[in-house]
């Protein structure tokens, strides 16, 4: 059957798509969406569409679009209709998270004590030691509870089989959980009906439960611990999301000059007078964080806070030095990682990797530009990457330059055609656009994944770019019960 009235400009791909199984034919999940779609007119998607930007305007979310120079505040795009995930997916997708973040956990704790990993050969010395976010200041130190990552964003896709594959992983300052809270809320009330219908699971906990998280770290047993969440200031991309992830958690939002140590104990200040500060969920990268022992030009850090944390007496989420784990070189190693410290398989396999510091594998790359996305190894955000498909002469020929000056920077994947969900598309009707899926996992004494995600959306027509600062927008994900 043909696609009715509002998807008449629907169309099937190669790309799996979430939505329909067949042209016309929805998915069993999401056949309440399908049919609520078919009876509302278009004039009201339009005035709930509108509502809902309004609401985003109104709450003041934004992030930075790159290349702009007209003023770099955005409110973000947000799609009206939700990207849904049965449980029987999400299950899968729990469990491979939960050995995910075990194992690099211990990967990190390993690499910085005893190397066992590296004398076993299981990942090679150089990949470690080359990344510049490997920290030997960090070697012998005790971390409490031995957690190094507390808060991890992982990147999947779904391939054209259906199947969900891991993309990349972020383990420093991962971002975006604030527009997974806040599209929710939106969506409760776009569609108050069909979230009751389709019995979705909550996310609304999710601040509780990092604060649990967070406080569970304390060092020193402490039985009332301080929580506080620093932030670069209100001049930084992510700024909203700090505010309301302390906002949500019920803590101080502080910047480097609000806080201060005093014989390698932390402490903020207050109108009351200092006050001992025992968990840091930091938002700056390590190179700001403290001046004494890092980069000496930061003003965003504290002076001496390495030493209090070396010392044990405050707890930093995530570790400083936990940011080798999300190297792209080395994302290449995370399934031996997963099969050294856990014996198993990994549930959830890793998108294809070539690196570049091979020389067979960096050959194969520059005579296939065209047909691979080529990545520098440290940049987020969409920075630093080239979608060979979509590149001109011009792009790669750069890329090749740069490939062949520093091969160690880069890596390359296959061009993975993401899969698309349904998206109310300038007011007219619906289309599809690729997306992406970041769950997020707080790791402490105990895994917890909220049974729900970011999905982030490549909202130009053919994209793969799916990044907010790249022109990407953002979705509601529902997991059903």
């Amino acid at each position: 059957m043909p696609f009715p009235a509002p998807f008449q400009q629907y169309s099937l791909g190669e790309a799996y798509d979430e939505m329909f199984a067949s042209v016309g034919e929805p998915r069993p999940h999401f056949q309440a969406l399908f049919d609520r779609l078919r009876e509302l007119p278009m004039a009201e998607l339009r005035r709930r569409k509108q509502t809902a930007d309004q609401t985003f305007l109104h709450q003041g979310i934004t992030f930075t679009l790159a290349g702009r120079d007209e003023g770099m505040e955005r409110i973000i795009p947000h799609d009206l209709l939700p990207r849904i995930i049965t449980g029987e997916e999400w299950a899968v997708i729990e469990s491979g998270l939960t050995q995910r973040i075990f194992a690099l956990n211990e990967f990190l704790g390993d690499i910085y004590t005893d190397g066992h990993i590296l004398n076993d050969k299981i990942v090679p010395r150089d990949i470690i030691f080359s990344c510049r976010h490997f920290r030997r200041e960090m070697r012998g130190v005790q971390v409490p509870r031995g957690v190094y990552v507390t808060v991890v964003g992982t990147d999947l896709i779904r391939t054209p089989a259906g199947e969900f594959v891991v993309l990349e992983d972020n383990l420093r300052v991962p971002s975006g959980v604030s527009y997974m809270l806040t599209s929710r809320q939106v969506m409760k009330r776009a569609f108050p009906d069909l979230f009751q219908t389709c019995d979705v699971r909550p996310i609304d906990h999710y601040g509780q439960a990092l604060l649990a998280t967070l406080r569970e770290q304390a060092p020193n047993n402490r039985s009332n611990p301080t929580v506080v969440l620093l932030s670069p200031g209100v001049y930084n991309a992510a700024y909203f999301e700090h505010s309301y992830l302390a906002r949500q958690m019920g803590v101080q939002l502080v910047e480097g000059r609000d806080l201060a140590v005093h014989d390698n104990i932390v402490h903020m200040r207050t109108t009351g007078g200092l006050r001992r500060v025992d968990v840091i969920y930091r938002r700056i990268d390590d190179d700001f964080i403290d001046p004494l022992s890092f980069r000496p030009d930061s003003i965003l850090g504290i002076p001496g806070l390495f030493n209090a944390y070396r010392t044990g007496n405050v707890t930093l989420a995530n570790a400083i030095g936990s940011g080798v784990a999300d190297d792209k070189a080395l994302f290449a190693y995370v399934p031996r990682i997963i099969r050294y410290y856990t014996g198993m398989d990994p549930i959830l396999e890793n998108v294809e990797t070539m690196l570049c510091s091979n020389k067979a594998e960096r050959q194969h790359v520059l005579e296939n530009l065209d047909k691979l996305v080529v990545k520098a190894v440290g940049e987020s955000g969409g920075f630093g990457m080239l979608i060979g498909p979509h590149s001109s002469a011009r792009e790669r020929e750069e890329f090749r330059a740069m490939i062949e000056a520093d091969p160690r920077n880069y890596v390359a994947q296959p061009t993975v055609s993401l899969s698309t969900a349904p998206c109310f598309v300038d007011g007219s009707g619906v289309e599809p656009r690729h997306v992406d899926l970041r769950p997020y996992i707080l790791h402490g004494e105990k895994t917890t994944i909220v049974p729900g995600a970011l999905t982030r959306v490549a909202l130009r027509k053919g994209s793969l770019v799916v990044n907010s600062s790249q022109g990407g927008g953002s979705k509601d994900t529902w997991v059903l019960n």
